[in-house]
């Protein structure tokens, strides 16, 4: 028995291939084409001028994994951190509440640069001091590892706006839903897993999504604190061949390519949750 017309359309479409960025039954998400764009002519660039952008590529290439180390795992650190820091701002225990607001407050009104700059440089010199004043060897002679440090200050800087953005998305939830839940016998701590988080996380997608891309792009401040990231290693390349146009043309196509492609991914990720909502 043959199927109605409608339906067999329907039914192809479903059939089609879909591209991350478009809902089941529409069209390619047309900002893919400026991905597509700028990685075709940052490939011309190489083939057509292997010197310099050829070698350009090739030096820089393990900063390039360098900057996705930090951005991936620092975004997952952050994730973890900002659920604990929404958790207090929302917390009754007036002593957790005071801690994760003194928290949010003061590591928002300082520059994620001095930060960075005060864990690689301030910190270790404390921890001397006090490995000094008190005799302990190990202390005295502690060395900041360059990539931890900077995972760590990058992690302590957005947790706290993601804290934010966690306080809003639990915040958003009707209270006629947790109020549902602790009447059917589940307690605070159930509530929050079973009930309010996972709505939670699909409302603060969005701007957990713009969080990692304004992460991938601030990673390159870890390169004023040694850490031999993409920006890094364009600035060794174009200190030792004295080509600051071609250099940086190219570190800057790199970073677009990265950028442009997570906001796709992350776009994606919203449409699939709002569709299958």
């Amino acid at each position: 028995m043959k199927k109605p017309k409608k339906e067999q359309e329907g039914s192809g479409q479903k059939g089609l291939t879909s591209f991350p960025g478009e809902e089941p039954g529409t069209h390619m998400d047309p900002w893919w084409g400026l991905v597509i764009a700028v990685a075709l002519l940052a490939a011309v660039l190489v083939l057509a001028r292997p010197d310099p952008y050829g070698r350009i590529l090739r030096f820089v290439s393990d900063g390039v994994a360098v900057t996705f180390l930090t951005t991936v795992t620092s975004f997952l650190l952050v994730i973890a951190l900002g659920l604990v820091g929404g958790l207090g701002r929302l917390a009754k225990n007036k002593l957790i509440y005071g801690i994760a607001t003194l928290y949010v407050e003061l590591v928002r009104g300082i520059p994620l640069l001095v930060q960075l700059i005060f864990w690689y440089y301030a910190f270790p010199a404390l921890v001397q001091g006090i490995g000094d004043s008190n005799r302990i060897p190990w202390l005295s002679n502690f060395r900041a590892p360059a990539l931890p440090m900077a995972i760590f200050g990058l992690t302590i800087c957005y947790g706290a706006y993601m804290s934010e953005i966690y306080r809003a998305g639990i915040q958003s939830i009707p209270k006629g839903q947790i109020e549902a839940a602790r009447s059917l016998g589940l307690n605070y701590g159930q509530t929050m897993r079973y009930v309010v988080l996972p709505q939670a996380v699909r409302v603060i997608l969005p701007p957990m999504g713009n969080e990692f891309v304004s992460l991938l792009k601030d990673s390159s401040l870890v390169s004023v604190v040694a850490v031999a990231d993409m920006t890094r290693r364009g600035q060794e390349f174009m200190s030792t061949n004295f080509i600051p146009l071609e250099t940086w043309a190219m570190i800057a196509l790199m970073y677009l390519m990265m950028t442009l492609f997570s906001a796709r991914i992350v776009t994606w990720i919203e449409k699939r949750v709002r569709y299958e909502r």
